[in-house]
């Protein structure tokens, strides 16, 4: 208690209810997307009433709309009081707390086929639509954007030995183990080796950006005037706490939703993955990212965008197959042939257009095109 009136009396609040209600106010402020909240309630109650699977689907994929956003904006006031190269951190793990968490409730429902698209979904739609995006908004009031080369080359250099790894399972399997007798469990076994090495690759790869090399994920943008916060850290980790519970539920729902709303209008679990769950993982990383952008804050908009997919790549997804393996659960490596050709194009493009350290709107439209 005593905390909280000590937050209170660091935003200027002479009370706790005034501490409590410039909370609220501010955070409900925050975003456009915070008028869906109302679906965050229809669908915890349409999911506890069971109502019908396609109408619970439907709401729980609106709720976790605003939901990301509140996620966004905890994680960028929390944030505000560590420095860009930390802040930039805590904003791509808590923009992955979506696949995250939506991940591992569908890999204990058994959706692996929608986990695995939602993966190279995310993946495509970052390094693609939201850089894209990013780049466009940046430039096009300008002939030239410049950032830290140093950065974008071990991040793009990162994302071709990361995605290598995870084409290599579905690679192998399509030319040389589709028809040999136990190749599903030889790619199953494949699969849990190479999630356990990315996760190590990942743990050295924080390592190297936040002790031994840190200095070069830091820009002259550290040395700026800091943006001045509108929660404190208390307020802030209250907030991205009920968020991140109000994704586990919603997630819950929209996963049991999956089958009803399949057989209602259609569509298949690979659209559902590749396109539908990755829009909504994005959404809070993808206001951040735009609002960095415009502002002028390329290296940070640029290092949550591909740190973000970095992790995708080297945690959520070895995270999920290793997960899956605990479960019993056969979540492994092999996408099909579509979703790899796609992941492989979509890091060459990536690759292509950072590697040079300067960018203008048309790459940003190059990259929204692809």
């Amino acid at each position: 208690m005593m905390a909280v009136f000590k937050n209170a009396q660091e935003t200027g609040s002479p009370s706790l209810l005034a501490s409590v209600w410039h909370t609220v106010e501010v955070t409900f402020l925050s975003s456009y997307t915070n008028v869906l909240l109302i679906f965050v309630f229809l669908g915890i109650l349409s999911g506890s009433q069971e109502w019908n699977p396609s109408a619970v689907f439907v709401l729980n994929f609106l709720a976790i709309f605003p939901l990301a956003s509140l996620l966004s904006f905890a994680t960028e006031e929390l944030a505000k009081s560590v420095g860009q190269t930390v802040g930039g951190l805590i904003n791509a793990s808590f923009g992955n707390a979506i696949e995250m968490i939506v991940g591992i409730t569908a890999v204990s429902q058994g959706e692996i086929h929608m986990v695995q698209s939602s993966m190279v979904g995310s993946i495509l739609s970052g390094t693609l639509l939201v850089l894209g995006c990013c780049f466009f908004a940046s430039g096009y009031d300008k002939e030239t954007v410049h950032f830290n080369v140093d950065v974008t080359g071990i991040m793009s250099s990162l994302m071709i030995v990361s995605s290598s790894a995870l084409i290599i399972p579905s690679t192998l399997y399509s030319t040389a183990l589709y028809a040999a007798p136990g190749g599903n469990e030889y790619i199953l076994h494949l699969s849990h080796i190479t999630a356990a090495f990315l996760l190590l690759f990942y743990f050295v790869y924080l390592y190297f950006q936040l002790s031994s090399h840190s200095h070069l994920f830091s820009s002259t943008e550290d040395e700026e005037e800091e943006e001045e916060r509108q929660l404190g850290p208390l307020a802030a980790s209250l907030i991205l706490i009920a968020a991140t519970l109000g994704v586990t539920v919603c997630s819950d729902y929209l996963i049991e939703g999956v089958d009803g709303f399949v057989e209602a209008y259609g569509v298949s679990r690979a659209f559902l993955g590749l396109i539908v769950v990755p829009i909504v993982g994005n959404a809070g990383e993808f206001a951040t990212t735009v609002k960095a952008a415009k502002e002028g804050k390329v290296d940070l908009a640029i290092g949550v965008i591909v740190g973000s997919t970095l992790q995708i790549a080297l945690f959520v997804t070895p995270f999920l197959v290793l997960y899956g393996w605990a479960l019993g659960q056969p979540m492994s490596l092999r996408f099909n042939s579509f979703e790899t050709a796609c992941f492989s194009l979509a890091v060459v493009v990536m690759n292509c257009l950072i590697r040079e350290g300067r960018s203008n709107y048309f790459a940003g439209v190059l990259l929204c095109g692809t």
